[in-house]
């Protein structure tokens, strides 16, 4: 049966000894996994999520809202300081033993902690050899498709087979006459149409939003 229960929560205090903190919490105090609660933030914000998690000595607060992109098949995660908002109601509130956490890939996340890791390595070597922002970003899009993709010096090396130099242009991408010559001179092609569309609709925004201040003035 579904019940609502509401908890006005204090304002921050001094810190509490270690014994306060893990004295048994009191009526509306405590959060069950799978309940269903709103509060809103310091900013005013109004939040409404499913509990995944609560800490009680922290009193920190984790919620699983509706994402904000709005694709139902997604969502957001929301760390709440309880210290920080007001007007906590909580909807729905779940009392059976909520379902076991499912398990974790460890490998994959391995995986993907290590990819991050080069990715960001590979952004401050680029960034330390003093690689023009353009560089920059034409390897970020050729490493979406192509992850063996590297920096020498200044120079872009994709599959050890291509070359890509200052001020890496199709012009610029040197190897041998194949399909991977022709498929990365594509790709670099698109990306610098890709950029000059975006600055020039960007140039036309601006333009429409001074003209528009103008007609208002």
């Amino acid at each position: 049966m579904t019940s609502r229960r509401r908890t006005r929560l204090r304002k921050a205090r001094a810190p509490v000894s270690l014994a306060e903190k893990m004295a048994a919490p009191g009526p509306g105090e405590y959060f069950s996994v799978g309940s269903h609660v709103s509060c809103i933030t310091c900013l005013g914000q109004r939040l409404q999520g499913e509990v995944v998690a609560f800490d009680y000595p922290s009193k920190m607060l984790t919620l699983k809202c509706p994402s904000s992109s709005g694709k139902p098949n997604l969502s957001d995660v929301i760390l709440v300081n309880l210290a920080y908002v007001s007007d906590v109601d909580v909807i729905n509130d779940r009392t059976e033993t909520p379902p076991p956490l499912a398990s974790l890939n460890i490998s994959k996340l391995a995986n993907r902690a290590r990819t991050e890791k080069e990715d960001k390595l590979s952004q401050a070597y680029a960034i330390s050899a003093g690689v023009s922002v353009e560089g920059q970003q034409l390897f970020q899009t050729i490493h979406k498709t192509i992850k063996d993709c590297k920096w020498q010096e200044k120079n872009i090396i994709v599959m050890d087979d291509v070359v890509i130099s200052p001020p890496y242009q199709v012009e610029n991408c040197k190897g041998k006459e194949g399909s991977a010559l022709s498929h990365i001179r594509k790709i670099v092609e698109k990306h610098f149409k890709d950029v000059e569309s975006q600055k020039s609709m960007q140039r036309t925004q601006a333009q429409q939003t001074q003209k528009d201040s103008s007609l208002s003035s």
